[in-house]
């Protein structure tokens, strides 16, 4: 349950940031400092690899209200969705250390948004994620990138994706939910 009161807090930072002429351009690196708590902790005693996600989602928040993205999708009635995550984890974070999110948009494809999340300790990145988000409208059906550039702006320095993020995200992803997808396990 502490996540939810973390995500509050990083939102209301991120609003007092932006209101103090904090904010940030749509390519820029953001960066959040946290601490590693007990709720974090799994029974081997470092992070428990299923809240990286979750603190990550706070970075992200910070991310989209310092850009200006999180107000330009609220007033159109859009919001995003991952629809795929990769984490690869290198060093192990431990009660009580601090670290910092660093989040940015890394490019998209012809349906999608592709960011990258770190966590990172005195410059050195312990763990990282790659995800992709569609962006849908609360009134149904999904926001074309043409619209989505339109509305924001279309920054001219995002990198570009590499090409293995490409390769994952059609490897990795599911049938859409109009067709079917059942459970079939094969030996």
């Amino acid at each position: 349950m502490n996540v939810i009161w973390r995500t509050a807090l990083a939102f209301l930072a991120a609003r007092r940031r932006l209101r103090r002429g904090q904010g940030l351009a749509p390519t820029a690196v953001s960066s959040i400092r946290l601490t590693t708590l007990p709720t974090d902790i799994d029974i081997l005693r470092h992070m428990n690899n299923g809240r990286y996600l979750s603190l990550f989602d706070l970075g992200r928040w910070d991310l989209l209200v310092r850009t200006g993205l999180y107000d330009a999708m609220k007033q159109r009635g859009w919001y995003a969705v991952v629809s795929n995550e990769t984490v690869t984890f290198r060093k192990s974070l431990v009660l009580w250390q601090r670290f910092d999110v660093e989040s940015r948009f890394i490019g998209h494809d012809e349906k999608a948004l592709f960011m990258e999340h770190r966590a990172v300790v005195d410059g050195e990145v312990y763990a990282r994620v790659v995800m992709r988000a569609r962006m849908l409208r609360r009134s149904g059906g999904t926001v074309s990138h043409e619209e989505f550039f339109g509305a924001l702006g279309r920054p001219e320095d995002v990198p570009g994706v590499e090409d293995w993020i490409h390769d994952w995200a059609a490897a990795s992803a599911l049938p859409s939910t109009k067709a079917p997808a059942p459970s079939v396990w094969h030996d």
